[in-house]
């Protein structure tokens, strides 16, 4: 059972997609992680990360593997390194969504979160990212796309990044500035383009608390696990 949800940055995806697969005792995949390592990786050995020859070299010379965390989160490991708060360094954010515009990277990196997603020693996955339901995981029978207010999206993220002590109250204007930046990157490149899958389940987050979102999701997953049966 593969629950997808898409949707941009500070939409709630990441939060939301840990409270569903705690209540559900399924699995949790943050696809932007792997991504972000990629860019952690390629920040670190000087790689240009708008190149996709040099990319598609650094992906074909990396060992990535997904691994779970005790608390029900995912840790990604890369060459054998565990990656925790580095790849989400502001740095890294944006290198991240450089890399993912490279057709290389996405095409080196969809047999692996497919390979997690075919998994059969566990009772579901909840992935999370921003091409799941049109392409990583088409067949999935749960797919929802979250959207909100640009507005909103930069205070939840701009607040992550400060409990993170990554920014200051101050930035929440250059945080504004990244998001929308970042919207455009994704629905504009050329491979896989941030958008809805045609059956996907599209919920505005703006005005929702966390809980409510899950609560509403969790009547669709059983409606729709039911029928997959």
């Amino acid at each position: 059972m593969i629950v997808a949800i898409d949707g941009p940055a500070g939409a709630g995806k990441s939060t939301v997609a840990k409270l569903i697969a705690a209540k559900l005792r399924y699995v949790y995949l943050d696809t932007g992680a792997l991504y972000r390592a990629v860019a952690w990786k390629a920040l670190a050995t000087g790689t240009d990360t708008t190149s996709p020859n040099a990319m598609k070299r650094l992906c074909e010379s990396t060992q990535l593997t997904i691994r779970h965390a005790e608390d029900g989160g995912m840790v990604v490991e890369v060459d054998g390194r565990r990656l925790t708060s580095e790849i989400r360094a502001p740095e890294v954010t944006r290198a991240a969504a450089q890399v993912a515009a490279i057709a290389e990277v996405r095409s080196w990196l969809l047999p692996i979160q497919q390979g997690f997603g075919r998994r059969k020693d566990v009772a579901g996955i909840v992935a999370e990212g921003r091409d799941l339901g049109t392409r990583v995981f088409p067949e999935a029978p749960v797919k929802f796309f979250f959207k909100a207010d640009l507005e909103e999206r930069a205070r939840r993220r701009h607040q992550e990044l400060m409990t993170a002590g990554k920014v200051n109250a101050s930035d929440l204007s250059e945080t504004s500035r990244a998001l929308d930046a970042r919207d455009g990157q994704d629905q504009s490149r050329d491979v896989s383009p941030l958008r809805p899958a045609e059956d996907a389940e599209v919920i505005d987050t703006t005005s929702l608390t966390a809980e409510e979102v899950v609560e509403h999701m969790l009547s669709t997953i059983e409606r729709k696990a039911a029928a997959h049966q």
